[in-house]
């Protein structure tokens, strides 16, 4: 009688899963870091450039901005616009693809806003011991 996978992580096993090719962790690489959430938001009302993105996040460095904005652009989940001005400016956008994260991104915003107390008691309980 063959075994049944009982959980995700036992199938991705069972079809001989290797951690570096994880499809879970290749997205929360980029959508988990400190700033991707946070300009997702922003841009899930439209279109913004550079600037106004960099005026809505003030903590954000221009550097950290252009290269999260990259690594959004490559995944497919921004889009960006070149606009032929003097000097050219630019705006980014969501993709399809990048506003179909945007319903598990505001479940995980839920969830985070729900449970924070009972994680700031356990981060209490954990650094008092």
């Amino acid at each position: 009688m063959r075994d049944i996978p009982t959980n995700r992580l036992e199938e991705w096993k069972a079809m001989g899963f290797e951690p570096q090719n994880c499809p879970v962790r290749q997205v929360l690489d980029h959508v988990a870091a400190k700033w991707t959430s946070l300009i997702l938001l922003e841009l899930e009302h439209g279109p913004q450039r550079f600037n106004a993105l960099g005026r809505a996040l003030p903590d954000i460095s221009k550097r950290m901005l252009t290269q999260s904005l990259r690594d959004l652009e490559r995944d497919g989940m921004v889009a960006r616009e070149v606009f032929d001005t003097k000097p050219p400016s630019v705006a980014y956008s969501l993709t399809d693809l990048g506003r179909s994260f945007l319903g598990p991104l505001h479940g995980l915003i839920d969830w985070a806003e729900g449970r924070m107390p009972e994680i700031e008691a356990a981060r209490g309980v954990f650094d008092a011991a």
